[in-house]
């Protein structure tokens, strides 16, 4: 991941209602949620919860996948333990971060 990529990912993180989202999704892995029900969990009218799931969906936070009516969200993971690899590939002034990263791991898989 690049510094672009990082800034556009955690920038869509950034507004509140987004961060519940994403937040949501992740406790509702791995069968994710559809548009409604995050919408109504949340309390966010519709029209405005399919502007923040399209800033997340571009941001490559969310996936999507529609069953009959309904489009299913899913937090994706992987981009977020790409945006934490990223802030922390430095860290420890080069000594070794195992420890942190394991940790890391292990909460987002």
């Amino acid at each position: 991941m690049d510094s672009i990529k990082a800034i556009e990912t955690l920038g869509a993180l950034a507004q509140t209602a987004r961060l519940d989202v994403f937040n949501l999704l992740v406790r509702h892995e791995p069968t994710g949620l559809p548009a409604g029900q995050i919408a109504k969990q949340l309390d966010v009218p519709p029209n405005t919860m399919s502007s923040h799931l399209s800033i997340l969906s571009r941001a490559n936070l969310l996936s999507s996948k529609r069953e009959s009516r309904l489009i299913i969200y899913r937090a994706n993971l992987a981009t977020m333990n790409a945006v934490m690899a990223f802030m922390l590939e430095n860290c420890c002034s080069g000594d070794d971060c195992a420890p942190i990263a394991n940790q890391l791991e292990r909460l987002c898989q």
